[in-house]
């Protein structure tokens, strides 16, 4: 399984988001990927999972399958997170 974090960084919770990642890290010892959804990646990612919201963080199967999805504030908490990893 893998876990992205979609968000844009000049926002006014991309503190919160960058904060997160780094406590995610020094916790469970996993980095999470992120992702910016005005990228030609970002995008097309956005488009497939149906993210219209930011920050997101998603879930996924290693066949691609969405597990499960959380948006907006307040961030999930990081063993909610971490069972994906």
């Amino acid at each position: 399984m893998r876990v992205v974090v979609i968000f844009k960084e000049e926002t006014d919770y991309a503190r919160q988001v960058l904060d997160y990642i780094r406590d995610f890290k020094r916790q469970t010892g996993h980095e999470l990927p992120t992702l910016n959804p005005e990228t030609s990646e970002g995008i097309g990612f956005c488009e497939t999972y149906d993210i219209v919201e930011y920050p997101t963080i998603v879930a996924l199967s290693d066949s691609g399958q969405m597990q499960n999805m959380w948006r907006g504030l307040p961030l999930p908490t990081i063993s909610e997170v971490s069972y994906y990893v």
